[in-house]
């Protein structure tokens, strides 16, 4: 989603590319100490994986490869607490495909020998800031280390998951990767919470959150597609986001944010609205960049919007790249809570 980027993001980051390991993933080494990764560039990196131990081989042609990268990751991990083992590809491809089946096979040895570590269905059902073995096996091999999904940036070897939405719009996919993604940080809002959603049409996301059971009032000029008409819990307000004014007395608990057209106005959107925002509230806003080539620009683009959110009592939880998202980032805030620290909580 942002070709021609590579090489200005990593030398940004103070990183070098040591190799590619697959299509989406890049084995890379820090050239000089730095905080990593950095606010502005977080959404250029959606996964994050210390790479502890590896073996560069080709896993299909190598005898014996699931027993003795088995045996390997029970020596180099069996005392260091993780919880559970996750295995992921390297190289995509259906379930079917031999770096999946072979990842599959690993990850089912791995728990056998791996000390202390348990077999777990439900991997968003971890706790987030629990140590997690993960590794990814493909064509370049095989690479491993430790880490909490919230380190990693995502519950899965690899990444997030991409959800599939209903059919009014792609934009339903964002919402619910975003309220998923959530979790690594902070429990998403109670059913029957109140959303206030600006520029809602046609109405994927807002789908997607009465689906969930939420109170959604949706604000655009737009209509919202008649498939939603007289949906439970839905307030439909036919409005500029721009002037639009909460009534009186109300009060919500998120604020959810996907217009297009440049982010910092659509930040100062959601600014002005703040004060019907409960503290500890939700903001769920998309940082769009579709019209941007340059990465100065973007890192500029990006470092306003997370200033003026700061500023206004916006603490940021996350910034990153959905699979939903195209050239764009979701960010994740609470309202209210300045000394909130996602690395503490």
């Amino acid at each position: 989603m942002f070709d021609g980027l590579e090489s200005g993001l990593l030398e940004d980051a103070r990183l070098d590319l040591v190799r590619s390991v697959g299509a989406e993933y890049r084995l890379v080494r820090p050239t000089a100490p730095s905080t990593f990764p950095d606010p502005r560039t977080a959404g250029f990196f959606p996964w994050r994986l210390p790479v502890e131990h590896s073996w560069p081989c080709s896993p299909a042609k190598t005898d014996g490869f699931v027993e003795k990268a088995a045996q390997a990751l029970a020596a180099r991990f069996g005392s260091r607490g993780a919880r559970t083992v996750l295995v992921g590809s390297l190289d995509g491809g259906s379930a079917g495909s031999p770096s999946r089946k072979l990842a599959s096979n690993l990850r089912g040895r791995a728990l056998q020998l791996v000390e202390g570590t348990e077999s777990i269905r439900d991997v968003e059902a971890l706790d987030p800031t629990a140590p997690v073995l993960y590794a990814m096996v493909g064509k370049a091999g095989l690479f491993a280390g430790i880490a909490s999904p919230r380190e990693a940036n995502g519950f899965h070897p690899g990444g997030e998951k991409f959800i599939k939405a209903g059919g009014i719009s792609r934009a339903g996919g964002k919402i619910a990767g975003a309220l998923h993604h959530l979790r690594l940080f902070h429990e998403p809002p109670a059913r029957g919470a109140h959303w206030l959603e600006l520029g809602a049409s046609p109405g994927g996301m807002t789908a997607e959150l009465l689906e969930r059971g939420y109170q959604v009032t949706a604000v655009d000029r737009a209509p919202l597609d008649e498939r939603l008409r007289g949906a439970p819990g839905l307030t439909e307000v036919h409005a500029d986001v721009l002037h639009f004014h909460a009534p009186s007395g109300h009060r919500y608990d998120a604020i959810l944010c996907d217009m297009n057209g440049d982010p910092r106005d659509s930040m100062r959107g959601v600014l002005r609205l703040l004060p019907s925002l409960d503290s500890g509230g939700l903001v769920v806003f998309t940082l769009k960049l579709a019209t941007e080539e340059r990465l100065a620009r973007i890192h500029e683009l990006t470092g306003e919007v997370l200033a003026a959110a700061e500023r206004s009592g916006l603490a940021l939880l996350s910034l990153t790249h959905l699979p939903a998202n195209r050239r764009e980032f979701t960010c994740l805030f609470l309202h209210g809570t300045p000394d909130f620290d996602p690395a503490r909580a």
